[in-house]
């Protein structure tokens, strides 16, 4: 929790009661259902937590925004995030409803209502968003296609609408389709040796 305090030093006393209780809530539920490696439940805050909330350095979402968390596993990164904005709506889906369930027990756990869970795929979403998250769930290409034409069209955050992707190690092969893929470095916003290759990679919609 300090470590969150160390870069997030704004937190309301809310969200410091939430961010305090999830990551035992994530331990709970990761003994019944294995959502994050046994290796890193013990560091959860650090690679898991902290890592998602990288996206938060790139982009201040307004209160009002959608964002759609695609193949979100247990939570990440929407859940972090969801707690850091509180008045942004989060629709966290995934395609094994057992994931799913560990979604909305954490969820519930912390009281979060801005948070829809369900056992989607993207592609069967007819809705549309300000911005799609996610965390290395594939290849760009491939999760490109996916999200392609899910974006609302006009946009009211710092950034147009589009996709912020979590990636780590070199992407040039990744990215050789996206020439206007903007990659902000995570080991500039947090000092730990564990977010030295990692990135938040940026696309407009245009460029989906």
């Amino acid at each position: 929790m300090d470590l969150i305090l160390k870069y997030f030093p704004d937190l309301t006393e809310k969200q410091i009661e939430q961010f305090n209780k999830v990551g035992d809530l994530y331990k709970h539920w990761n003994e019944q259902i294995n959502v994050v490696s046994r290796k890193d439940i013990e560091e959860i805050y650090t690679n898991h937590i902290l890592h998602s909330l990288a996206i938060a350095k790139v982009m201040k979402f307004e209160d009002g925004s959608d964002v759609l968390d695609v193949g979100t596993g247990g939570g990440l990164p929407g859940i972090p995030l969801a707690i850091l904005f509180p008045n942004v709506n989060f629709h966290l889906v995934d395609s094994i409803g057992k994931k799913i369930k560990v979604v909305q027990g954490v969820a519930d756990g912390l009281g979060l209502t801005n948070v829809k869970a369900e056992q989607k795929r993207a592609e069967e979403l007819h809705n549309h968003y300000d911005f799609v998250i996610s965390r290395a769930v594939t290849a760009m290409p491939r999760f490109a296609e996916w999200i392609r034409g899910k974006f609302k069209k006009d946009s009211l955050n710092p950034l147009p609408n589009g996709l912020l992707y979590l990636k780590g190690g070199d992407l040039s092969e990744e990215l050789k389709d996206f020439p206007n893929a903007e990659l902000h470095n995570i080991s500039d916003f947090f000092e730990e040796d564990f977010f030295e290759t990692k990135k938040v990679v940026y696309l407009h919609k245009k460029d989906i």
